[in-house]
C-alpha cells in the first residue's frame, strides 16, 4: 500500500500537477483540462446543469462568472431523444467525444491528459433493486477512472455528484482508494451549499441536542438530500462529527405512532421542533380547503401523505436526529416541496432555517456547487470534508436496509466516521 502511494507520488512529481497550477501561471499558461464522464446529459439532468456551467459559466456575486478551465471531452452512456451532449460537442469544438471512460481521460495519448474528473452518475435508465435503490454506476465509472490512474502513473481530482454509491461497501472502498492514491476527492449534492432562509448557520461549536430535517419523500436519491441538508448543519456541534450509532426506519402505522407520540423518549421525534421546521417552509401547501396556508395537523399529513416515513438515528455523542419524508399521492399534492431543519440546544433554544432552493426552471443552486468544484480542481483539495459524504452515504443505505428489514433497529459500528467540519460556512450567502 505504502509502495503504491509512493509510485505515485513519484509518477505526479514529474508532471506539474493541478493543485500547483495556481501558483506557476507564468511558467505554465495552459489552462486546466477536464474530462465529464455521465450517465447521461438531457434538459434538467445533473450532466446539464453542472457541465453547462463549465461550459457556459453561471452567475456568481452579481457578476456573470466564466470558470477559467476547459472540459476537453465528454463521455455519456445512455443518449436517448432528449440528448444534449450532441449538441454541446458540435458547440463546442475543442471538446473530444469519447467512446469510452479511458478515451475521455487520456485523449487518445495512453496516458491521463486531464488535471480533473467530473463524475456525474445521476439519472438515466438503470435498474432498481429490491430495496428501492437505483443502482446508478457511480462505482463502476470511478474504478475505470482509477484504472487510468494506475496505468498513468498518476492522479487528478474527481468530484463526484451526490452519494458515492447505493452500496456501503463500494462507497467505503472509494472513499479509503483516494486516500491511499492520495487525490482530491469532492462529492455530494447542491443542498449543503445552497442558499438558507435565513442565511445563518449554526453557532460553532453549539451543544445540541436533537434535531429534525423533513422533505418530500424519495428512497435512495431523495434520501440523500434530506440528510446531507441535516448533517452539513448539525456537524458544527461542540466535539465536530463522532458519526452513528444506530438507526432505525419507521414506516406505515408505525410512523403514525411516532409522529403521535411527540417526543424522541417515545419512539417519535420533537413535535414542537417539528413545528419549527414547518414555519421555515417556503412551499407548504393549502391543507384544507377554504383556508389559505396554515400548519398541517397530523390528520391533514395523514390524509395527505399516507406513505410517509421517518429515519431516527443515534449518534456516537448522544445526538439524536430525525429526517422526514413525506410521501404523497400524485393527485393529494405535497405537504411541503422544500427542505428546513431545525435543531434543540441543550439549553431548549432551537435554531431553525431553511434549505432554499429556487424554482424549477432556473435551478440556480447548482452555482455554489460548481464554484466549490472549481476550487477542488484549482486546488487539488476539497473545501470541505469527503467525510460528510461519506457518513451521509452510510446513514442513506442504513436508513433503507432498516426500512427493507421491516423497520429493525440496526447497530451502525461501520459508521463510526469522526470528522472536523471546515468552521467557515460554505453556504451561498450572496
Amino acid at each position: 500500500m505504502q509502495n503504491s502511494r509512493r509510485q505515485f507520488l513519484a509518477g505526479m512529481a514529474s508532471s506539474v500537477p493541478l493543485a500547483a497550477m495556481a501558483g506557476t501561471q507564468r511558467r505554465s499558461p495552459r489552462r486546466p483540462r477536464l474530462a465529464a464522464i455521465t450517465t447521461t446529459y438531457f434538459k434538467y439532468s445533473h450532466s446539464q446543469h453542472i457541465v453547462d456551467r463549465f461550459l457556459e459559466g453561471y452567475s456568481w456575486e452579481g457578476q456573470h462568472h466564466r470558470p477559467e478551465m476547459d472540459v476537453v471531452s465528454l463521455y455519456v452512456e445512455q443518449v436517448g431523444k432528449n440528448d444534449l451532449s450532441r449538441e454541446r460537442l458540435k458547440r463546442f469544438p475543442g471538446m473530444k467525444h469519447a467512446e469510452t471512460i479511458e478515451e475521455a481521460l487520456t485523449l487518445g495519448s495512453g496516458g491521463l491528459a486531464v488535471d480533473g474528473v467530473l463524475l456525474i452518475g445521476e439519472h438515466g435508465t438503470y435498474p432498481i433493486n429490491e430495496k428501492g435503490q437505483t443502482q446508478y454506476p457511480r462505482y463502476e465509472y470511478f474504478q475505470k477512472i482509477v484504472d487510468v490512474f494506475r496505468k498513468s502513473g498518476r492522479t487528478a481530482p474527481i468530484f463526484n455528484d451526490k452519494h458515492l454509491s447505493w452500496n456501503w461497501k463500494w462507497a467505503r472502498e472509494m472513499y479509503d482508494t483516494a486516500r491511499e492514491l492520495d487525490f482530491g476527492f469532492m462529492a455530494g449534492s447542491s443542498l449543503p451549499v445552497a442558499r438558507r432562509m435565513p442565511a445563518i448557520d449554526l453557532p460553532w461549536g453549539a451543544k445540541i441536542r436533537e434535531s429534525l430535517v423533513m422533505r418530500p419523500g424519495g428512497i435512495d436519491g431523495g434520501d440523500i438530500h434530506t440528510i446531507e441538508a441535516l448533517q452539513a448543519i448539525i456537524e458544527r456541534r461542540d466535539d465536530g462529527e463522532t458519526g452513528i450509532q444506530w438507526v432505525e426506519a419507521l414506516s406505515g402505522e408505525r410512523f403514525w405512532q411516532a409522529m403521535e407520540a411527540g417526543s424522541w423518549d417515545k419512539g417519535g421525534w420533537d413535535r414542537e421542533l417539528m413545528n419549527a421546521a414547518l414555519t421555515r417552509s417556503n412551499m407548504l401547501q393549502v391543507v384544507r380547503e377554504n383556508y389559505g396556508v396554515v400548519l398541517p395537523g397530523i390528520s391533514d399529513m395523514k390524509r395527505m401523505a399516507p406513505g410517509s416515513y421517518a429515519y431516527r438515528f443515534g449518534y456516537r455523542d448522544g445526538t439524536r436526529a430525525t429526517a422526514l419524508g413525506f410521501q404523497t399521492k400524485p393527485h393529494l399534492g405535497r405537504i411541503l416541496s422544500d427542505t428546513p431543519v431545525a435543531v434543540r440546544m441543550k439549553n431548549d433554544e432551537i435554531f431553525s432555517t431553511l434549505v432554499y432552493l429556487p424554482y424549477y426552471e432556473m435551478r440556480n443552486f447548482f452555482n455554489p456547487l460548481v464554484h466549490h468544484i472549481e476550487t477542488l480542481f484549482r486546488t487539488g483539495r476539497s473545501p470541505y470534508p469527503i467525510e460528510r459524504t461519506l457518513l451521509t452515504t452510510g446513514m442513506t443505505a442504513a436508513g433503507i436496509e432498516s426500512l427493507f428489514q421491516e423497520q429493525k433497529r440496526l447497530d451502525t459500528p461501520h459508521l463510526s466516521i469522526k470528522y472536523r467540519p471546515t468552521r467557515k460556512s460554505t453556504f451561498w450567502r450572496t
